[in-house]
């Protein structure tokens, strides 16, 4: 049985004294909150929880303490049922039950044999990155669970009409409870998500809970004491949502009785049913991932210096002055609600502790699925195909100016959400302005390309941009009409060759027509403007930080700067009429990747730069740089190189972008494929089958404080996330190549596949991660 904990009913985000779980306290959010909003002590029994209520009058009445004629026990039970929110009443109790069956006897669950749900808003529904976590992580999730794995997340029907496929459940369980749910209103739709491991997934339509929006909202103040404005159609999807996943769960427990259930949540979007969770005391244990703070994002948006300050601000005033109070509330009721509180890298954790004012139990950090290539030369055998597309582009953008060798020419890029300064666009930007005044100092025969690729507001395709590659199509077509006709009078000239006469030349061949033609296209790719810094008409482009700040650097695409730009602010697609290639072909196809965030939880782009072989730069504000660095000696010589934005002036790290991007220019080819190959070999470091092994111990770890009697004999402690503390890494290369090898061990060069088998021989932890360095 849970924990006696219990929610007090006070104002705001204060009233949170939320006790631990099973055999552990935490500190609740009300002992750390300023004074001003500091919560009353906290009552056995809040007064407006109908919960709360039901529960005291049933005990009441169990314990012979109020005599029967005064609580009938049937009058007592159906008048309050009919006052418990929906998702209490309907999904976890009935009259005809008694009050505690909701909660099996925990020494009875099967810790051994447990069953998983994963809570997402982004389940079967791409909105942003945790989409990518979810459906890269599937696999092996699955090969460990199989049918015992099940997501969790909202209905989006376009998105779930192509991604899942409809099958019947087969958990009888899961049947009783889709059952239940849908004989009162609420419609599933429960199948398997196409992807790789083929999970299992159950999508909740909110719509059809929304008539309940406000009696929900009622019952989120008076038990959480969490506000919720009418207009915040965000903050009211995640409270329906919320209270279906907490009437899912609820209504699963009472009819599995035999296995323990854990139930791990993403993001505060899905957080909402944590607090019910706890309130309810439901006989799940749980787990809270966030992958960014909503207060973090909104303050590293703004010009502070937020990891230098974090222990001072007033997060309560912060989060009110930016309209996001409510959700910052169920945000930080969600960390405190859960059984194990986890983020996705140390500089995370760092911030969560401050700002949400719980430390993390664990890091689960972010992985990819990698597929090796059998032979090295098959990977970049891919980049010279994509860069020969990306190429294309450029010959057609630059019509009439390229007076660049297109193998002397290198092309970097950033790509990513649209947050100027969080991604550090204006820090990139800003060096390419260096990078082309000293790439001009030095007279280098180099050009670098530089392609910003983020989703904008647009009204169109720029015509300058579309008549550039018509003009050399047009180019290229006519040329092929004259190379099929050179080629035809060729072969007829050779045929009626006798010896003695003189072999055809190109006055027997190229006739006065195609001269003429040829002509025309040539006069055609006349310029008289410079090539656009953009693809794309911008709304409002005179406001747009980007344009201004390419203006400001005039970055114009002169035919004198060594540096070219390219905004293209729509994502890539091979469907584009102006820039027809797919994300990933345009990594592969790249020579760097270029990620100066000053806010990036984890940083998903120069991982997989890393999977592709592409030489990335990041910073040590990232959590795949700060990952990166402590667990490589020398990053840059495989292909990392990490910014210094902790410890150095914004200057200072402007000139150190600066120099990585100037001394990439100066590397011959060879040294560029050596480079590329180092980079793929890290690859694994990025592995599921790597990273899953910390989502193993956050799950072992909630297992052992929501049951704890089951542990008793096993003779171990909680598991151990990695800290970086054990001071092994993957040292500098040895050769031109460059081979990854152990520090401590015998390995054979750039063999990762017995990297992990070598670690558990010398019984250390499967990696080492970061720990922010002292004040």
């Amino acid at each position: 049985m849970r924990g006696s904990d219990e929610i007090g009913a006070d104002e705001g985000c204060g009233q949170w004294a939320v006790g631990g779980s099973k055999g552990q306290t935490h500190l609740g959010v009300s002992g750390l909150l300023p004074k001003r909003v500091q919560a009353s002590p906290a009552r056995s029994l809040p007064r407006k929880s109908c919960f709360s209520t039901y529960f005291r009058q049933a005990a009441l009445v169990e314990s012979g303490t109020v005599q029967a004629r005064e609580y009938e026990s049937d009058r007592v039970q159906e008048k309050v049922r009919l006052k418990i929110p929906i998702g209490i009443r309907d999904a976890s109790i009935s009259p005809t039950h008694d009050p505690s069956s909701i909660m099996a006897d925990t020494s009875r669950r099967d810790v051994r044999n447990h069953v998983l749900f994963e809570v997402a808003t982004e389940v079967a529904n791409r909105v942003g990155g945790i989409y990518s976590v979810l459906k890269s992580k599937a696999q092996v999730t699955t090969a460990e669970y199989g049918s015992r794995y099940t997501l969790l997340g909202p209905l989006n029907r376009n998105s779930a009409a192509v991604e899942v496929e409809e099958i019947v459940p087969k958990d009888q369980a899961l049947v009783a409870t889709i059952k239940s749910m849908n004989d009162r209103g609420i419609k599933t739709l429960y199948g398997r998500w196409l992807i790789d491991g083929a999970p299992r997934v159950l999508l909740f339509d909110t719509g059809t809970g929304y008539y309940k929006l406000d009696e929900w909202k009622g019952d989120l103040w008076s038990t959480a004491g969490i506000p919720s404005p009418p207009d915040d159609h965000e903050t009211n999807e995640a409270i329906v949502f919320g209270y279906l996943i907490a009437w899912f769960l609820g209504e699963y427990a009472y009819h599995e009785k035999e296995r323990a259930i854990i139930a791990q949540f993403h993001e505060w979007l899905a957080g909402v049913a944590l607090p019910l969770c706890r309130k309810r005391k439901i006989d799940v244990t749980t787990i809270f991932t966030t992958h960014a703070t909503l207060l973090g994002r909104y303050l590293c948006a703004g010009s502070v210096d937020f990891y230098n300050n974090l222990q001072y601000f007033d997060v309560d005033a912060e989060a009110g002055k930016r309209g996001i109070y409510h959700r910052y509330c169920i945000e930080r009721g969600a960390a405190h609600s859960c059984d194990v509180f986890t983020t996705v890298s140390h500089i995370t954790a760092y911030e969560s502790e401050h700002l949400l004012k719980r430390k993390p139990d664990g890091v689960l950090p972010n992985g990819l699925n990698v597929k090796k290539f059998s032979a090295t030369h098959e990977f970049q055998n891919l980049h010279q195909v994509n860069k020969e597309k990306i190429t294309d582009f450029i010959r057609g953008h630059f019509y009439g100016h390229n007076d660049f060798d297109p193998e002397k020419t290198l092309y970097f890029f950033t790509a990513g959400r649209y947050e100027y300064r969080n991604k550090g666009v204006d820090m990139f930007i800003e060096s390419l302005a260096r990078l082309n005044h000293r790439m001009k100092s030095a007279g280098t025969d180099m050009t670098v390309v530089a392609f910003i690729i983020m989703p904008a507001q647009t009204t169109s395709l720029a015509v300058e941009a579309l008549k550039g590659q018509a003009v050399i199509k047009s180019l290229k077509d006519i040329i092929g009409h004259i190379e099929r006709n050179v080629s035809k009078k060729l072969f007829d000239k050779s045929l009626s060759w006798h010896e003695g006469q003189d072999p055809p030349d190109e006055k027997d061949l190229l006739s006065a027509q195609d001269k003429i033609m040829l002509r025309r296209r040539l006069f055609a790719m006349k310029r008289h403007t410079l090539p656009p810094i953009v693809t794309h008409n911008m709304i409002n482009d005179s406001e747009d930080p980007v344009l201004n700040q390419l203006r400001r650097c005039q970055l114009f695409n002169h035919p004198s700067d060594r540096v070219k730009v390219v905004f293209h602010p729509e994502f890539l697609s091979s469907g584009n009429p102006v820039l027809p290639i797919d994300y990933d072909d345009f990594v592969r196809g790249t020579h760097m990747g270029i990620f100066s965030s000053y806010y990036e939880p984890w940083g998903y782009t120069p991982a997989e730069c890393t999977v592709m072989g592409v030489p990335s730069i990041t910073t040590n504000l990232s959590g795949f740089g700060c990952y990166m660095e402590e667990l490589i000696e020398n990053a840059s010589d495989y292909g990392i190189y990490i910014v210094d934005r902790r410890m150095k002036a914004i200057d200072e790290s402007v000139n150190q972008l600066s120099e990585y991007m100037f001394d990439f220019t100066q590397k011959s080819k060879r040294q560029r494929i050596n480079q590329r190959n180092r980079t793929e070999r890290l690859s694994d470091l990025l592995d599921w089958k790597r990273m899953g092994m910390e989502y193993v111990k956050a799950r072992q770890l909630a297992l052992r404080r929501a049951y704890p009697d089951s542990f008793a004999d096993d003779g171990e402690g909680e598991p151990g996330f990695f800290d970086g503390t054990e001071g092994l890494k993957i040292s500098r290369p040895l050769s031109a190549p460059g081979s990854p090898r152990e520090r401590s061990g015998m390995m054979t060069p750039g063999d990762f596949a017995s990297l992990q088998e070598g670690r558990e021989g010398l019984s250390t932890e499967d990696y080492i991660a970061w720990k922010l360095p002292e004040e």
